[in-house]
């Protein structure tokens, strides 16, 4: 029994003893990729009574309190991932990088001038940005443990998805700017937006508010 205790305690999962649990950071992580996309558009609505959808998630900087809300966000989102630690250094690291590129986003903000190096450190940020979350989606939460429950493996699945998508949303994006193809759709938006989402879904369910493995269930 005291064997169990010390394990338990050690392994960082729902009930660790850090100031915000990674339970907590998990679901505040993905909450925050999932909201972004909605915030900005309610945001937009309510305080510019304009329900029309921009090209892309970052160009809501110029939107006043959207482009409030959009720094905000990622700001939240780089403190969140700095705080989290996971269950080895590459963990740490990576979300440490996370933190710095999300940072970078938030500081750089789109401009009116394509060839303003500030315009162009943004997307790179934001790629760099993506690329972490992926990493972890594809990678780092779906490491094999000795003896997988069923639950894992379900929830191996789900990021493997998650990855998937986020890697054909990038894609498609370059694909869209490349070819400079119709873009009043929005193609831009709603393929970022697809992505956040998928990179939201990915951390909801490393906190297991999805596929929770039966010796776990919260009381």
């Amino acid at each position: 029994m005291p064997t169990n205790s010390i394990t338990e305690t050690k392994r960082p999962g729902k009930t660790n003893d850090q100031i915000i649990p990674y339970y907590t950071l998990r679901v505040l992580i993905g909450a925050a990729g999932i909201l972004l996309p909605f915030l900005l558009v309610i945001g937009k609505l309510i305080f510019n009574n304009s329900l029309e959808i921009e090209y892309s998630i970052s160009d809501y900087y110029n939107n006043g309190t959207a482009g409030d809300i959009l720094v905000g966000v990622l700001f939240a989102l780089a403190f969140f991932l700095v705080s989290y630690k996971g269950y080895a250094p590459i963990d740490s690291i990576a979300a440490n990088l996370g933190c710095i590129f999300a940072l970078g986003v938030a500081l750089c903000p789109t401009t009116h001038c394509p060839d303003c190096w500030v315009h162009t450190m943004h997307f790179v940020f934001a790629v760099l940005l993506f690329s972490v979350f992926i990493f972890f989606s594809m990678y780092l939460f779906r490491k094999k443990s000795p003896h997988p429950t069923k639950q894992k493996k379900n929830r191996n699945r789900v990021y493997l998805v998650c990855g998937i998508i986020m890697i054909a949303c990038i894609v498609g994006i370059a694909v869209f700017e490349f070819l400079n193809l119709s873009k009043s759709w929005h193609p831009v938006f709603w393929l970022e937006s697809v992505a956040l989402v998928s990179f939201g879904i990915s951390w909801i369910t490393k906190a297991e508010v999805l596929f929770e493995d039966e010796n776990k269930k919260r009381r």
